[in-house]
């Protein structure tokens, strides 16, 4: 049998067409789980505190806390000394909003420690299971 190159080319043709409906060559993603949402855009990366927050939970501790001064002041040397020394347990601290506030990791609970002392000089968020 002789290929004429009209039927080498109809051949090509039929070739392309099984190879891109096998390997999957449809552009309809709808029920395919890949995890893009709906928009299409990929979803914008954390920034600022949420980014300062995940960064001290990826450190995996079991206690998450955030100081703040109570009028709104930038955290300063002296508020900084204060938390390290009523709070040495603390791992990680993480200065964010620019400088407004700091986010402690830690495995002990501040609780059984001197917790209420510094809720005295701060405002004092829980984030620990959050």
């Amino acid at each position: 049998m002789r290929l004429t190159k009209i039927s080498i080319h109809a051949l090509s043709i039929l070739l392309a067409i099984t190879l891109l409906t096998a390997c999957g060559g449809s552009s309809s993603n709808s029920g395919s789980g890949t995890g893009v949402n709906s928009s299409g855009a990929a979803p914008s990366p954390k920034t600022g505190f949420a980014a300062d927050l995940e960064y001290v939970k990826k450190g995996q501790y079991t206690y998450v806390w955030v100081f703040a001064r109570k009028d709104g002041k930038v955290i300063d040397k002296t508020d900084a000394a204060y938390l390290r020394t009523n709070a040495p347990q603390v791992v990680d601290w993480v200065t964010t909003e620019e400088g407004k506030k700091v986010i402690a990791g830690t495995n002990f609970d501040l609780a059984q420690g001197n917790l209420e002392l510094l809720k005295k000089r701060f405002v004092v968020e829980d984030y620990s299971g959050r």
